[in-house]
């Protein structure tokens, strides 16, 4: 298996974990502790975490056939970016009520729709003999 395929599997398998765990902390030990509002902040960082995690495993399957294809690295990497600076943020916010936090989530949120667009270069740029 090609090292970055092998790479962005297990950052998805880990992100997907991490999900899980901060899914079953903030229904919890948080629930009781945080508003209602601020519950729902916490829940949409946990979907997109949950979404984007998935996605840095497509990338790693994707990555098996286009090994060498810097665009599908980047994307990979811009997506993590994503998840640190959307999901974080939000986690973040949620917990201590730090308004300010939710200045960075939009660069997260554009980092997002980046790492798919260059998803979807990656694909497109490939030989179809690399995708068979």
């Amino acid at each position: 298996m090609p090292a970055l395929a092998k790479f962005f599997l297990v950052l998805g398998g880990i992100n997907a974990a991490m999900v899980v765990v901060l899914g079953a902390f903030g229904a919890h030990a948080l629930k009781a502790r945080i508003s209602s509002d601020m519950m729902a902040v916490y829940h949409t960082a946990i979907l997109y975490h949950a979404i984007h995690g998935l996605g840095l495993i497509a990338i790693g399957v994707v990555a098996a056939w286009l090994p060498g294809s810097g665009y599908l690295k980047s994307a990979g990497w811009t997506m993590f970016a994503g998840i640190a600076l959307f999901s974080g943020s939000l986690y973040l916010l949620s917990v201590t009520g730090a308004r300010w936090l939710g200045a960075i989530t939009p660069i997260g949120g554009v980092a997002f729709v980046l790492a798919w667009v260059l998803f979807c270069v990656a694909v497109l740029k490939a030989s179809n003999s690399a995708i068979r």
